[in-house]
């Protein structure tokens, strides 16, 4: 049964608009339409070729940026319903979270980072909100997609205020910059609740399954997590207790569903305690709680420690793991090198705006578009232009 609007939940008819004033939809909310904008977008369709661990061409049984991202944003929904948030407006942060992130995972951000440490650096979050506001090109009377206030507020500030401990606006990513100069996205308060949410059903998503796909890929097995950590442990028992005999991939899915639902089943908890303790009485008493009102509880905080250990000594620094981020690397300095050196060398679009060879302008257009490669896009160009085959 799908609970009322709760009192501090974002009210899609009392949004503050987009930057670029557009008439409203007569079948949708601001937030369904900004989620559906997303979808259409270019730079999601592209998710589907960029991974998180694995790289695109090792396997299709994997998880990408886009299923990864569909899988967010079906667990922000719930979350939100079950808290009587606006599970519009959660999902659509889901969707959108991942639109910055270059090719090969976290590996593609650190060398953008370190390629264009003389020009403002990379930051995947930043880099979302550029996408959204100025890269997608759809539109004949805006760059971007004119999202609301609240979207892009959830978008940059998820993971919660930007300006605080010290922090000034000159310390954040440039992107980040020159769009408030012009859009006043309050970096120095905490999110909507929905925002919260979906930062942390990416938590959710990517720690089970990562799992899945260690799995599958060999890395480890169930027995070693047996082992290891406690938590699947005390899941896997009641699944053995319901289902006996199960085969391996039967047995570690059914695990790691009902793992999912007790990662939830803590932030639904552990959110409502918080709540109920800072009595917010609108959205704005969230913003200026001075603290998350979203969060799992210290024993989840644990167990999410316990895990994250596992996956970093038996997946993350697998020698094969290992193998692949370090050809990535490779190939991303080659591109970026070969590119600001020798613009002349991208695709025409791509050489607009530029200032000529390792100039300012050039650095962060050969970023974008290398950015926004798909992992197969970007071991193809590096063939196409480093490899002289008749």
């Amino acid at each position: 049964m799908r609970p009322g609007r709760a009192i501090y939940a974002t009210d899609p008819a009392k949004s503050r608009g987009r930057l670029h004033p557009e008439p409203e939809s007569r079948t949708r909310t601001p937030f369904e339409r900004d989620r559906d904008r997303i979808v259409h977008a270019s730079a999601f369709r592209r998710l589907r070729g960029k991974t998180q661990v694995f790289v695109a061409h090792e396997g299709d049984h994997y998880r990408t940026r886009l299923t990864h991202s569909l899988e967010v944003a079906q667990i922000a929904r719930a979350v939100a319903r079950q808290m009587g948030l606006d599970d519009d407006l959660a999902e659509c942060l889901g969707i959108a979270h991942d639109l910055g992130h270059p090719p090969f995972g976290h590996t593609g951000e650190d060398v953008l980072d370190a390629c264009m440490e003389h020009y403002q650096g990379f930051d995947h979050n930043a880099q979302t909100l550029r996408v959204l506001t100025k890269l997608e090109r759809k539109y004949p009377n805006f760059d971007g997609l004119n999202l609301t206030w609240e979207t892009l507020e959830g978008v940059v500030k998820h993971n919660g205020p930007l300006i605080r401990y010290g922090a000034t606006l000159k310390d954040l990513p440039i992107a980040i910059q020159e769009y408030v100069a012009t859009h006043d996205l309050e970096l120095d308060s905490w999110p909507s609740l929905e925002a919260q949410v979906a930062a942390h059903a990416d938590d959710i998503a990517y720690n089970n399954h990562d799992i899945d796909d260690g799995l599958h890929a060999g890395l480890f097995t169930i027995e070693e997590l047996r082992r290891e950590v406690p938590m699947f442990e005390r899941v896997l028992v009641t699944v053995e207790r319901d289902h006996a005999g199960l085969d391996d991939d039967r047995l570690g899915a059914e695990t790691i569903r009902r793992l999912i639902g007790v990662w939830i089943d803590d932030l639904v908890w552990e959110s409502g305690n918080r709540i109920a303790a800072a009595n917010p009485q609108s959205v704005e008493d969230v913003r200026a709680a001075g603290k998350p009102l979203v969060g799992f509880s210290d024993v989840m905080n644990e167990n999410q420690a316990v895990l994250r250990r596992f996956l970093m000594a038996r997946m993350y620094r697998h020698w094969k793991v290992n193998r692949s981020r370090s050809h990535a690397k490779r190939i991303l300095k080659d591109l970026f090198d070969l590119f600001i050196g020798e613009p002349e060398l991208l695709p025409p679009d791509w050489q607009q705006g530029g200032d000529g060879a390792n100039g300012p302008r050039t650095a962060r257009r050969v970023c974008d578009y290398i950015a926004g490669m798909t992992d197969d896009f970007a071991i193809d160009e590096h063939k196409r232009l480093f490899r002289l085959e008749r």
